[in-house]
């Protein structure tokens, strides 16, 4: 038998673009570690479910490290690690590199929060001797998939003294956890036939808290007291103290190994943590690095980026005009020769919904991470679209680490579209260029990833920022 490739079989070889699955390149020992990056990623998943846990996630390993605070005014040298915590909910990291601050930084910029149910300002009230918090959901969500799923309550409360209370409930195995109702299907008529964008409204996204009454017969909204008296003695916060809080409501699934193989994780966050984390472990693994790094984790993308904790604002810039002053730099030049990856996912192909992906173009689980030049709707408005030359450029550096990756757009051109945080970097006259890991059912409350593209993008961080 002749197992000699033919010309014409070489030459489709060299000269066409194919897609690769990863098992069919690693040896079984890559794989396994990467299947073993992926159990503390997992671990990162069920402790971080919010953007501050995300942060103080961060920050502790940070320190641990031998991270410290940055000090605008201390001069800094090859091998110092700082880092900036903005209010608690975003966070730089850098590593001081060996050239010169002059030559650029190698950014890598990845969001930590996910969509969600927030509580509004006023959340609480009593109908029927049912206890329910009003919610205000956050980001881009499917708000019927969100009714019937258990739900976890995190966030911070400030008392009228000003003192904080931080909320946990819900990830631990004896915590109560908190649901959203829906019709059963009997009674469902009507609503059935609604569009599935109609069929939940964002009012109708209460969540259950209580159900048993205090025990007086002189006052109405039993239900409602009881529940706050329970909160008073457990937290000693009022109603009036929710006034000024941030509490959200999760999915409280954890982390968990999907299909015979083990091949694929489901839960909820992948979207931006899938990239947030492999970002996270490059940086504090990048060994004797050239350029200085900075590793950005971020809030505020499912919504635009708005507010001062989102990176459509100036945290990010005064950092690096900053840092350049340690070393009497203009921020400005600092910028206009760095070089940014914008770490944000990208939808993986579905083949229970084919027709929205052009298939030659979208990027599929287990084929690598993906670079994606271009994101945007429609004629690629919202996007920063990255020039030949870094696309070139981050090519190469992939190819020559061996690294597996593909390229992929966000659906078909009239249909998908997106954003990510790539525009406001680019703004600040930075190359720039999105790459993350193909997600399944993105912002739903249970997303699913591979093991080997959240390996792959770990490699992808540290090769970028180890680049010589």
């Amino acid at each position: 038998m002749n197992n000699e490739k033919s010309s014409a079989e070489m030459l489709k070889e060299k000269l066409f673009y194919t897609k690769k699955h990863i098992a069919e390149i690693l040896s079984d020992k890559e794989i396994e570690t990467a299947f073993d990056f992926c159990d503390e990623y997992k671990n990162f998943l069920d402790y971080a479910r919010t953007e501050r846990r995300a942060v103080n996630y961060a920050v502790n390993k940070a320190k641990e490290l031998g991270y410290k605070e940055f000090d605008k005014n201390k001069k800094y040298a090859q091998g110092d690690k700082v880092f900036v915590n903005n209010r608690g909910k975003a966070v730089i990291f850098a590593t001081i590199g060996k050239k010169p601050l002059s030559e650029g930084v190698k950014i890598s910029a990845a969001h930590i929060d996910s969509p969600r149910l927030d509580l509004k300002q006023v959340p609480v009230y009593e109908d029927s001797e049912i206890a329910f918090f009003k919610t205000h959901y956050y980001g881009g969500i499917k708000k019927y998939q969100w009714p019937t799923v258990p739900l976890a309550l995190y966030g911070t409360v400030i008392k009228s003294d000003g003192s904080a209370v931080d909320i946990k409930i819900g990830d631990d195995k004896n915590d109560p956890v908190f649901y959203v109702t829906d019709l059963l299907p009997h009674l469902a008529q009507n609503q059935s036939q609604k569009k599935l964008s109609e069929a939940i409204d964002g009012e109708s996204l209460n969540l259950v808290v209580a159900s048993m009454p205090f025990k007086d017969d002189k006052i109405s909204e039993k239900v409602k007291l009881n529940l706050l008296n329970i909160l008073f003695e457990k937290y000693g916060i009022t109603e009036a103290d929710l006034l000024s809080a941030e509490l959200e409501a999760v999915p409280a699934f954890d982390a968990r190994d999907i299909g015979f193989d083990r091949a694929l994780i489901g839960a909820y966050g992948h979207d931006d943590r899938v990239c947030a984390y492999p970002a996270l472990m490059a940086e504090f693994a990048a060994k004797d690095i050239e350029y200085t790094s900075v590793t950005v984790l971020t809030d505020k993308e499912e919504i635009g980026s708005d507010g001062n904790t989102g990176l459509n604002t100036a945290y990010l810039k005064y950092f690096i005009y900053d840092l350049a002053e340690c070393f009497n730099l203009s921020g400005r030049d600092v910028l206009s020769k760095s070089e940014c990856m914008s770490a944000d996912v990208n939808a993986a192909y579905d083949p229970n919904f084919p027709d929205v992906y052009e298939r030659r173009n979208a990027s599929f689980v287990n084929y690598g991470v993906v670079v994606t030049k271009y994101t945007g709707s429609r004629g690629k408005s919202g996007t920063s679209d990255a020039s030949a030359e870094f696309m070139g450029k981050i090519r190469n550096l992939l190819d020559s680490q061996n690294i597996v990756w593909q390229t992929g757009e966000l659906g078909k051109v009239d249909i998908g579209g997106g954003g990510t945080v790539a525009k406001y970097i680019a703004a600040l006259n930075v190359d720039v260029i999105d790459v993350g890991v193909p997600v399944l059912s993105m912002h739903s409350p249970y997303e699913v990833v591979s093991k080997l593209d959240v390996y792959m993008a770990y490699k992808v961080f540290l090769a970028f920022l180890e680049q010589k």
